[in-house]
């Protein structure tokens, strides 16, 4: 499976903003954009202003790298946005929340998107109560999604968990922390994105 190995906290600096791609550390006073908020490299602070092509390039780039995917199997996904009903950039923003791994972060059950695709890669989860181990797995409105029984009272990190305590679920999923369990319970919408997205910028830089 392909991956992206670039260091995690230069790509945030590289967004100018926090990605949270390293879980609970990204809220301390270690994290790179908050100890060196500049972009990477010899050239980090520039005052040229970017083009519209840049622009359009630094977003898509944004999220691309927020669920942590390469360039071939991102643009899969604007393709079959594209030819989804509605809005193309809220068609994309949906398909890339259902994917597995990322119900998973959400659910609270890692701390990030990259935790929860080793967790499912590893067979902990289970959809449905079938084991699922592929992390682009695309979510429906009433599958369950569950920590396999024997990893839950097998794994420290899941142990962990069953407080439930400072974690914000999002609206269209509900989660028992005692079950280690959680259903997806309506398709996401546009507001239920918490990171500053604009998505119209990533449809430009495609139909061009």
């Amino acid at each position: 499976m392909a991956r992206n190995i670039e260091p995690q906290c230069r790509q945030c600096r590289r967004e100018g903003m926090k990605l949270y791609l390293k879980g609970d550390r990204c809220y301390t006073e270690k994290c790179g954009i908050t100890r060196r908020p500049v972009a990477p490299g010899q050239h980090g602070v520039s005052r040229r202003k970017a083009s519209e092509y840049g622009m359009q390039l630094r977003e898509k780039q944004k999220v691309r790298r927020l669920y942590g995917m390469l360039e071939k199997q991102f643009r899969k996904y604007f393709d079959m946005a594209e030819n989804m009903k509605g809005i193309t950039g809220e068609n994309l923003l949906q398909l890339l929340e259902r994917r597995l791994d990322n119900v998973v972060y959400r659910l609270g059950f890692a701390t990030s998107r990259k935790q929860a695709r080793q967790l499912v890669n590893h067979g902990h989860i289970t959809v449905n109560g079938k084991k699922v181990n592929i992390p682009s797995y695309s979510t429906n409105v009433g599958d369950v999604i569950a920590v396999r029984e024997k990893s839950a009272s097998g794994m420290d990190h899941f142990k962990g968990l069953k407080d439930g305590s400072g974690r914000t679920i999002v609206q269209w999923l509900e989660v028992d922390y005692e079950k280690l369990e959680g259903r997806v319970i309506a398709l996401p919408s546009r507001e239920d994105i918490d990171i500053e997205i604009q998505e119209h910028l990533i449809v430009e830089l495609y139909s061009k």
